[in-house]
Order: C-alpha cells, then structure tokens, then sequence
C-alpha cells in the first residue's frame, strides 16, 4: 500500500485524463488567430446551454461575474434585496453587492445545507424592503429545495436566480439545475466538476431579452462594436478556456458518475462511525462536488488525517455574515443563522475527485476510521 499523500482535489489530474484531446484543441485556437468570442466560446455556449436544458448560455470570465451580470441584467437598484445563504463561497454575497444590490442572508437546512425554504418564507413574510430576487446556492453538488422554493418566490413576484457554481449536471427533479430560474450562474474554476485551466463562467436563460442584455453586458454594453447602448463590463471568457471546456464536457456526465461511485463507497465505509454523512434531497441528483460529513471534532480529524497523509477542507470556515468584511453591516434574516454557524464548526470535506482510485478511496476511509480510534 502506498503512503503517497493523497489531495483533497486534484484539477491536474482531469486535465491529464484528456491531455491529448485537450492540447489539439488549444493548439487550434492558437492557429486559428482568433482568441477572444470567436468559434470556441460560441460552440461552447450552445453545447452548455443545450446540456442544461435552456435557450442560451453567455459565457463571462468568472462565476462571481457569471453571478454579478445574472442579477445586473435584472436591473436591480440600491434599494433591492437579495436573499442569499451565508453558508456559501463569499463570492455569492460579493456578486450582490458588485450588482449594486443589497444581500439578505437566512439560514441553511441542516442535512443539506442548502438554503432553508421555512427561513425563506419567515424572510418573505417580513421583508425588511422590496425583495427583487431569491438566489439559492445549489452547494456541494446537492440542489436547494427548489420544489419549495421555487413557487414562493413565484408568488412573492421575485425573480429566482440559480447560483448553480458546484453543481453542473446536477438534477432537480427532472429539470437540470440551472434552467429552472430566470437565470441560473455557472463556474469553471478549476477544481469545479467542470473545470477550465483558468478562470470562467457562465450564464443560462431561455429569456430571450434577458440573454440579450447580458451579451452587451458582459462586453462594454455592446451591441453594435464601440457603441455601448449601456454601461457594461468586461467579462469575457477566453477561446483558450471555452476550448479547454468543450472537450471537457463531453466526459462531464461519466465523471459525476464516478463522483457518486466515490461517495456510496464513503456512504458504506464510514457507516456506523460517529458522524453525519452527506444527505441526499429525495427529489434530486446530487454530483458531489465535495463529499462533506459534520462532527463537533471536526479540527481534530483534521489533524489527524493530515497526519495519514489526507488532506481535507472546510467549505467554509466562516459564514459570510461573520466575515470582517460583512460582519454588522448585512442584513439577517428574522430567524437568525444558527444552522449556519454550527455548520461552519462542523463541516469537512473529505477527499473527492472523479481520478480517485478504489485503493486511494479504501486508504481515506480507512485513515477515518483510525483517527476516530484515537479520538475516542
């Protein structure tokens, strides 16, 4: 058996896995002398869109923009809330405020994680200023509750944005993640389920206006070339990376079955153990970005696999609402966060890329197993 460590990700090791297709098609864009919204990025948002189910995709040069642009093109002001989690990367709030709006952060569901439909409806029922838009972060690869979800912002007249940046290929119900809101945000960093060699993003819509707005947002306001009929950005992804992702997305739906295959041997090896699993939402299809179990020891364990050579990561140490940063000046839901907070005392992430081997698999659960011996 092999003492090497073993990552808690491994973007290198996916891009390796296509290192031939994956050069062929960078040294095209490279001969094609064409490097910035040419043929890549344009095949890639129609193969993306067609993926997830929608009309249109506009790919940005980053989640956080993907997010950003999702609620400009809505035309929220300074006065418009959006309701968000703080169990969340910061870039979920961050893109709020870079839209101009203002962020309402309530708490999660304890088994998932994901945005708590009975806080959600606490906040609708006693909003402390127009709620213009609700924006679930679909996390870890599990969906939100979009079942419940979606019908009371419906009925509240908000508009629903799906931060869907782990979750690629995830379904809710029937409907990929991403095509049930208005709008729905995606990430190709990296170390995502599909991940480029650089930054990325991109937005979905079947709204026909809404995908035209964004695409002269994402580049100065654009529409007819050096006329900004509004005040855009520059965002943009780069034919390098679209190139990159169109090989890529073609292995997207085998290696979130391999994620899941990973996950139910997690599931089986670490049954019994004194510790909480990953849930999984009965009406959806979770791809298991991370694979994120909860124990009040949870600092400890860490240490202790680091120690057998597994490294691990807590996603994420601090809610945004306790960040310097945030802390005091965002608005709260009524119901306060305290799922939220335990969440971020509790939560590790274990070891979960589609390159894992059974013995590397067998390795980490074993590892668990002793530091749990040790701990008792």
């Amino acid at each position: 058996m092999t003492d090497e460590p073993i990552p808690q990700s491994d973007p290198r090791a996916g891009i390796l896995a296509l290192r031939s297709r994956i050069e062929i098609a960078i040294i095209q864009v490279i001969e094609s002398g064409t490097y910035i919204l040419g043929r890549e990025v344009h095949g890639f948002e129609q193969e993306f869109s067609a993926f997830v189910g929608v009309s249109h995709g506009i790919a940005v040069a980053s989640g956080t923009d993907a997010l950003m642009l999702s609620l400009r093109a809505l035309g929220l002001g300074p006065d418009d809330y959006v309701v968000t989690v703080s169990h969340s990367a910061v870039a979920s709030v961050a893109a709020i405020e870079l839209a101009g709006a203002k962020p309402l952060l309530i708490d999660i569901e304890p088994d998932t994680a994901t945005m708590s439909p009975r806080a959600l409806a606490e906040v609708l029922a006693r909003p402390p200023g127009r709620i213009a838009a609700v924006m679930p972060v679909h996390l870890y690869g599990q969906p939100a509750d979009l079942a419940a979800i979606e019908p009371a912002v419906k009925l509240a007249g908000a508009a629903l944005v799906e931060d869907a940046a782990q979750c690629h290929g995830a379904l809710s119900g029937t409907r990929t993640v991403g095509s049930i809101g208005r709008l729905g945000a995606f990430s190709f960093y990296p170390t995502k389920n599909l991940g480029a060699i650089g930054d990325g993003g991109m937005v979905v819509t079947s709204d026909d206006a809404l995908a035209d707005r964004l695409r002269a947002l994402r580049q100065y306001g654009w529409r007819s070339r050096y006329v900004s009929d509004i005040a855009g950005v520059n965002s943009r992804l780069d034919e390098i990376q679209a190139a990159v992702l169109r090989v890529r997305l073609t292995m997207l739906e085998a290696e979130n079955q391999r994620r899941r295959e990973i996950a139910t041997a997690y599931d089986g090896g670490l049954a019994g153990l004194p510790l909480a699993l990953p849930g999984r939402r009965s009406d959806a299809t979770h791809v298991f970005h991370q694979y994120v179990i909860r124990t009040p020891h949870r600092d400890a364990l860490q240490r202790a696999l680091r120690e057998r050579g597994i490294a691990t990561n807590i996603h994420y140490p601090v809610p945004v609402h306790l960040q310097p940063a945030y802390r005091g000046r965002v608005a709260l839901g009524p119901s306060g966060l305290a799922e939220t907070e335990r969440a971020a005392r509790e939560v590790l992430s274990l070891p979960m890329f589609p390159q894992l081997t059974e013995e590397q698999v067998g390795r980490v659960i074993s590892a668990v197993h002793g530091a749990f011996a040790n701990l008792a």
